[in-house]
């Protein structure tokens, strides 16, 4: 299988059946369809270390992409393949983010995957203006060519433990 899945969040319950043909949409989308890649649905904390450990910024943020065809490797090692990389989505960032845009949490997910897959395949929006327009470009015809996007997340409330009086 192309695309691989890994959900380390209890807050929200996937359809990983859609999750993963939308992602093996996209790969088709950007001329990449026997490409693999991995999505890892993370909590802030895990998102933080990461962005620390491989930006140097300790901060959160909402997705990170790990390319690996721009990874560094030894002359005599060869980085062609099928593996485009892996890209890494802040859930509790991106619950935020889609509540003040007022948008469902669904849209928000799209938006940074197709932000993520696009940075997997050489886009980077901060080596320059015209680079980053670019990508925002990209960015729009891709979520057209998606077209409609059935629902694939479902909040899980937490029921709440009862008090001594209730018991």
């Amino acid at each position: 299988m192309p695309v691989s899945l890994q959900v380390q969040v209890r807050s929200v319950r996937f359809d990983r059946k859609r999750i993963l043909r939308l992602a093996q949409a996209m790969l088709k989308i950007i001329d990449e369809p026997s490409a693999d890649m991995s999505v890892s649905f993370v909590g802030d904390g895990r998102m933080r270390r990461l962005n620390h450990r491989f930006r140097h910024t300790d901060r959160n943020t909402d997705v990170l992409a790990f390319a690996f065809r721009e990874a560094q490797a030894p002359p005599t090692f060869k980085l062609v393949g099928p593996h485009l990389g892996d890209v890494v989505i802040a859930l509790p960032t991106t619950q935020r983010q889609a509540k003040a845009a007022g948008r469902p949490l669904e849209e928000e997910l799209v938006a940074l995957l197709i932000h993520g897959v696009l940075h997997l395949c050489g886009y980077d929006h901060e080596r320059s203006r015209s680079e980053a327009l670019r990508m925002q470009r990209k960015e729009r015809q891709m979520r057209r060519r998606l077209g409609r996007i059935d629902r694939f997340v479902r909040t899980q409330h937490k029921t709440p433990l009862p008090t001594r009086r209730e018991v």
